[in-house]
């Protein structure tokens, strides 16, 4: 047997109708079963990455693709020029530079440059398979083709079409930015919007300002859209499968169109249509998904808590108005059930309440934020996500963010003052007592310094940098010094010894015509008694007593 009739037996993987593209072209190639190369869905259950994502779009597949189109039959040849296309009209390898020369090199679809990638992902997103041809649809139900091919046929006659490049004849306006085009310069002509110019850069959808792939574009309301765009103007596209949806019946859910079957739990793909839902990062999950992957477990008992339970933050403010405010707060996450939530209201604790809107529940609601509102409409609370409760006000989670960062809080600390909520950095960062060396936040411990607030470590000599935390010093013009660099940058220096005079607490030393002399350095040169409290006589730069001053004289 061959190995290509080995492959033939491989009983095919009964995922592979979840699969994404490129998961699916793996295995079809290793299996040598091209035939099941077919999705049935847009998310793998794998990575959950979208079709668009993974499409490989070889050199055939583009052609094939815009063949689609019936598109003006090039005069040159774009390969032998270096360029994967070449804009119908332009009829020189100097026009062609002059068109591209005006888009970024990014955008410029260059043969093995990062514009060649950028020119196929265009292609994938711009021109889906499924909005070109009936066989590229899998979700069109038999009594919905005939509107399949009368919506692909009406938008042949009187919408699509594909730009034509060429030197402006005369100095004219572009569509897109209103600025000059003036005469020869490299511009694109829409036949469908009669004689209207636009500069290469400016021949954009109107709804993704994305640059038009290839040029191809479609007309509604004398704008002009990527085919993608256009069609969704007209009917609702699937956000699973990605096809329109030519059907009377399908399904609004999180702001967004599905085939009834197609929405589905993000963890079990099972159908979510009529069923209640919960999300998490903006994926719907089933109930009991939900529950068994994030539900947290009781405290008391240990058994899951499920979704209509509700997350109790308990917030201790003794610790946020302390004199001296630390950053580590004492917040505590707890998911309890609506009896405990009862209590805590009943008895006026400082509790703010996270919980999730159900369905059955229909409470009226005002977020905080108010005209500001992240959601765009403060009254609406959408099934499935979460709101946040703190006194007599509430927020939808993604709203109840910090004040000066907009940091969402979720379930981390915040910090409440006059109305306003923040998050413990920018709290920090606005309340909190900061050092008047570095600048920075003294969270513990801490030196005051003439009504200054130093960290310990940054109470340092001025000289020699040595911690002064604790420690004996003295200042000098309001600058702290220790004794040693006090001593050795600005005491009095003995006579005798040329040591600095220092000493805290009025260090007792002699002076005589600016001489001076530490107590233990004052005594006689001769016999070196101690003259401290006796009299002296000078000898020169000498002192000495008076008994050895009248040897001298003798």
């Amino acid at each position: 047997m061959t190995a290509k009739e080995k492959n033939q037996d491989v009983v095919p993987w009964t995922g592979l109708n979840l699969a994404c593209v490129r998961i699916l072209q793996l295995y079809c190639k290793v299996f040598d079963h091209l035939d099941l190369y077919q999705t049935q869905r847009k998310n793998c259950t794998t990575c959950k990455c979208t079709r668009d994502s993974h499409e490989v779009v070889v050199e055939h597949g583009a052609k094939t693709r815009l063949g689609l189109l019936g598109s003006i039959a090039d005069s040159l040849e774009p390969r032998t020029l270096g360029f994967a296309f070449v804009p119908p009209g332009l009829t020189s390898a100097r026009q062609i530079e002059q068109f591209y020369s005006t888009l970024p090199s990014y955008d410029v679809p260059r043969l093995g440059t990062k514009g060649e990638v950028s020119r196929s992902m265009r292609l994938v997103r711009q021109l889906p398979r499924q909005d070109l041809s009936l066989s590229a649809c899998k979700f069109i139900e038999p009594e919905n083709k005939d509107s399949y091919q009368d919506f692909i046929t009406a938008r042949n006659e009187i919408a699509l079409d594909v730009g034509i490049g060429r030197a402006a004849p005369l100095a004219s306006t572009c569509a897109g930015c209103s600025k000059s085009i003036p005469t020869q310069q490299a511009c694109v002509a829409a036949p469908r919007q009669g004689n209207l110019l636009y500069h290469p850069a400016c021949f954009r959808c109107t709804k993704c300002d994305d640059l038009l792939v290839d040029l191809a574009y479609c007309v509604k309301d004398n704008q002009i859209f990527c085919e993608r765009h256009y069609a969704e103007t007209l009917k609702p596209r699937c956000a699973s499968c990605d096809e329109l949806i030519f059907s009377g019946e399908y399904t609004k859910a999180m702001n967004k169109d599905w085939h009834g079957q197609h929405f589905c739990c993000w963890q079990c793909d099972e159908s979510l249509t009529g069923q209640r839902y919960v999300l998490r990062d903006d994926h719907p999950y089933c109930v009991a998904c939900y529950e068994s992957v994030f539900a947290n477990a009781c405290e008391k008992c240990g058994r899951t808590i499920g979704i209509d339970s509700k997350s109790l933050l308990l917030l201790n403010m003794t610790d946020v108005f302390n004199d001296q405010f630390h950053s580590k707060l004492n917040l505590k996450t707890k998911t309890v059930g609506a009896d405990r939530i009862k209590k805590a209201k009943d008895t006026n604790e400082d509790v703010a309440i996270l919980s999730m809107e159900l369905p059955g529940e229909n409470k009226p609601f005002n977020c905080n934020l108010g005209d500001d509102c992240l959601l765009g409409d403060p009254k609406k609370l959408p099934l499935g996500t979460k709101k946040m409760e703190y006194k007599t006000r509430q927020w939808h989670e993604k709203c109840f963010c910090c004040v000066v960062c907009k940091t969402p809080i979720g379930t981390q600390s915040f910090i409440p003052r006059e109305q306003e909520i923040y998050c413990a950095k920018c709290y920090e960062e606005k309340y909190a007592t900061r050092c008047v060396k570095c600048n920075k936040v003294i969270t513990s411990g801490g030196v005051t310094y003439k009504n200054e607030p130093w960290h310990r470590e940054c109470f340092t000599c001025t000289n020699c940098n040595t911690s002064l935390a604790g420690a004996r010093f003295t200042s000098r013009d309001d600058k702290p010094y220790c004794a040693d660099c006090f001593g050795e940058l600005f005491a009095k220096r003995c006579t005798a010894c040329s040591k600095p005079i220092t000493g805290i607490g009025g260090t007792k030393f002699i002076s005589f015509e600016d001489r001076h002399w530490h107590n233990d350095c004052f005594f006689c040169a001769s016999c070196r008694t101690s003259l401290v409290g006796r009299g002296f006589i000078t000898d020169g730069d000498d002192i000495i007593c008076p008994d050895c001053a009248k040897q001298k004289l003798m």
